[in-house]
């Protein structure tokens, strides 16, 4: 969840260090800074961080993988003999009472806990003293005060849906659930997300389910071709509307949507489609709430976050981590295990990320060249955690995912650790959808330029991979627009039908399909589409609330819309599947070189190269233009996708039967490339394949 105040990245960097620097440094020098010159003035600080996770990780004592596994020892553990273990650490508490159906809610002295040394309680049950469904809590007594608390390392909490209040509930099943694709590996290249909301992906008026997920939107995301979900808010929240961001109960799969065995079984039919499952974790901030949260566990402010003015974060009214304590590393290093070992979840997106990294959270602060990421106001204490996160992650699984949701353009995010970087395989482009935000909001469309297109989408890291995307969860908020809102407007409610000619639509659409086109295909680790929004989904997303009645009437999606057969709707949908076959086609597809081939902004035309395919743009609202040259390799070339196919909504004036010759020039031939004249109709896009042969050579023709 980002801050509105932050901005992207600055695209300046200070000055290139002397060549005697360079060589008196050469000996430390890792491959962060071997890979951009422009980081050397800051080799101290790169080592620096680079050294603190070293040493931090030897402070915790051996693997990463055998350190995080608080929630084996912590919380409510059933022994082999079928008798009970429950822990807590809570160093401030004076005394801990479990409360709950077994002891009719009453405090009981044989469920008194007992302190065992540096802060942690326990308590020993027999087999029969509590069940499974058993709601309970605990009973925290401190110097000065009391309350009713969820345990840190609860693994199922549940809401009283009459008095609204959280309690932990004993889950264990005799029947344990068993995994039919257990030994899933992750197929990203590239990487194809479909984010998605378990509790608004129903098409009803209220909270879906996993259950429904699995049998309703799971199938549309296969048949979509997209090869992994971003689940959002799976970890227990109080309040729905904070759309997950707010987590009570980190290590409690949210029971709004189901049971933990729902859960599994949807992750599985997800492998079993060959699609990843990636969960949106929250660690960079918690819930306020005392009651059910971590807020006031034992009484104490500073148990897992910070006792001082740090405690609060300034924007997101919510309680900020204390990173520096190795109860806390603990924590959340743990939380990482346990979702892939429970829940067999391949990957993460971690949220946030950019608050975690500076002491301000990179809020109202502009990073203007790379002395912004090095002047000291990074919190490396968080640094350092996310550094053992990622290695943990990878440790355990090879094949994981870890994502970074980060706007500030902090080098080496998405670097191995080895390499001097933090770990990510990816970070988010949050610029591009900002970009084309910008775009819509405040240019008319004869001004869009592609120049400025191709650069915003193609200018990043070399060696840092990112996920690309037209718009996320965040731009369908309310408060703000979808893509395709911005472009049709109100129109949509009128102007839908498949036999309605409406030139706001027509345009609306064209520029739809282009835009995600241009930014899929210029992709250098993956593409993200949040659910709905690949048809052209009309309404925002507005969670129940007072200020609407509590409503669910925008907490929800319309799969209606694209299911008939009489709206335009199916048009969007059905270009998205074939845009998103076309780049499944090719392995690999975002490692391809980007080679530009044609941009000229006054005809609005953007044509570039990857592997075999041209990608040719018209952004032109006024000009189509027959025979128009675009310098390419030589030979022949078949039209595999257009924007302008009736079947997508489009008018049909490319003939896509013509086998496309390029055309010699003295000029240019000897470099390898030739004319390649096409005819391109305004506000269209067209992918071509060249063929291995040349062939006799034929005229290209507009469609009659």
């Amino acid at each position: 969840m980002r801050s509105k105040d932050d901005k992207p990245r600055a695209k300046t960097a200070p000055k290139k260090a002397s060549s005697v620097q360079r060589r008196k440094r050469s000996a430390k020098v890792l491959p962060i800074i071997k890979n951009d010159p422009w980081l050397e003035p800051y080799v101290d600080a790169i080592n620096g961080r680079h050294q603190d996770a070293e040493r931090k990780r030897k402070e915790l004592g051996g693997k990463l993988v055998d350190f995080a596994n608080a929630h084996h020892y912590f919380g409510l553990q059933r022994n082999a003999d079928g008798s009970w273990t429950f822990r807590e650490w809570a160093p401030h508490a004076t005394s801990i009472t479990l409360i709950g159906d077994f002891s009719r809610w009453n405090e009981e002295a044989m469920f008194a806990l007992k302190p065992v040394g540096n802060g942690v309680w326990e308590i020993n049950l027999p087999a029969n003293a509590i069940h499974h469904g058993d709601y309970y809590k605990m009973m925290v007594r401190w110097d000065g005060g009391e309350g009713q608390r969820v345990p840190a390392y609860a693994t199922r909490v549940v809401q009283d849906p009459e008095t609204a209040i959280f309690s932990a509930q004993v889950w264990e099943p005799e029947a344990q659930y068993v995994w039919k694709n257990d030994d899933f590996r992750p197929d990203t290249k590239p990487l194809l997300i479909y984010e998605c909301h378990i509790g608004m992906a129903q098409e009803r008026e209220g909270v879906g389910t996993y259950n429904e997920f699995r049998e309703n939107v799971l199938p549309r995301i296969a048949a979509d071709g997209y090869n992994a979900i971003q689940i959002m808010a799976i970890q227990e929240h109080p309040y729905y509307g904070s759309f997950g961001y707010h987590v009570s109960s980190f290590f409690a799969a949210s029971s709004r949507f189901g049971t933990p065995e729902e859960l599994k079984e949807l992750i599985d039919a997800a492998h079993g489609e060959g699609i990843a499952v990636i969960m949106d974790i929250v660690h960079s901030h918690a819930v306020k709430n005392e009651a059910e949260g971590l807020g006031r566990l034992d009484g104490s402010y500073d148990l897992y976050f910070y006792g001082d003015g740090r405690r609060e974060h300034p924007a997101w009214d919510s309680l900020c981590f204390d990173y520096g304590k190795n109860e806390v590393i603990h924590f959340l290093l743990s939380n990482c295990k346990y979702w892939m070992e429970e829940y067999h979840f391949d990957g993460f997106r971690f949220d946030g990320v950019t608050s975690m990294l500076y002491y301000n959270h990179g809020l109202g602060q502009a990073f203007n060249g790379y002395a912004d990421y090095y002047n000291g106001a990074q919190d490396t204490n968080a640094i350092t955690y996310l550094t053992l996160a990622n290695e943990l992650i990878h440790d355990y699984n090879p094949h994981a995912i870890t994502i970074a949701e980060e706007m500030s353009g902090m080098p080496g995010l998405a670097l191995p650790v080895k390499d001097g970087g933090i770990g990510f395989d990816y970070r988010m482009a949050m610029g591009i959808p900002d970009y084309w935000i910008k775009t819509l909001k405040e240019k008319k469309d004869e001004d869009w330029h592609p120049t400025s297109i191709f650069w915003e989408l193609t200018n990043r890291r070399a060696d840092e991979k990112t996920i690309s995307y037209v718009e996320s969860h965040d731009q369908a908020l309310v408060g703000d627009k979808t893509v395709i809102f911005r472009l049709i407007d109100k129109e949509m409610y009128w102007h839908m039908e498949k036999d309605d000619d409406n030139l706001a639509v027509a345009r609306g659409m064209a520029l739809h399909k282009m835009i995600r086109l241009v930014t899929i295909a210029t992709i250098n680790g993956g593409y993200l589409n949040f659910m709905g929004n690949e048809f052209g989904h009309p309404e925002w997303i507005d969670f129940p609330r007072e200020g609407n009645g509590w409503s669910y009437k925008y907490a929800r999606r319309q799969w209606d819309l694209v299911d008939r057969d009489d709206l335009k709707y199916q048009y969007l949908n059905d270009f998205d599947n074939a845009m998103v076959e076309l780049v499944s086609s090719c392995y690999d597809f975002q490692s391809l070189p980007i080679r530009k081939l044609w941009e000229k902004d006054d005809d609005q035309i953007l044509a570039f190269m990857r592997g075999d395919l041209v990608f040719v743009f018209n952004f032109n609202p006024f000009n189509s233009f027959e025979g128009y040259g675009i310098l390419a390799p030589g030979g022949s070339y078949e039209t595999v996708l257009s924007t302008d196919r009736p079947e997508f909504g489009g008018y049909g004036n490319i003939d896509e039967t013509v086998e496309h010759l390029t055309v010699s020039d003295p000029l240019y031939s000897p470099h390898g490339v030739e004319w390649l004249k096409l005819y391109i109709p305004s506000r269209s896009a067209l992918v071509l394949r060249k063929r291995p042969n040349l062939r006799k050579p034929t005229t290209s023709r507009r469609k009659k």
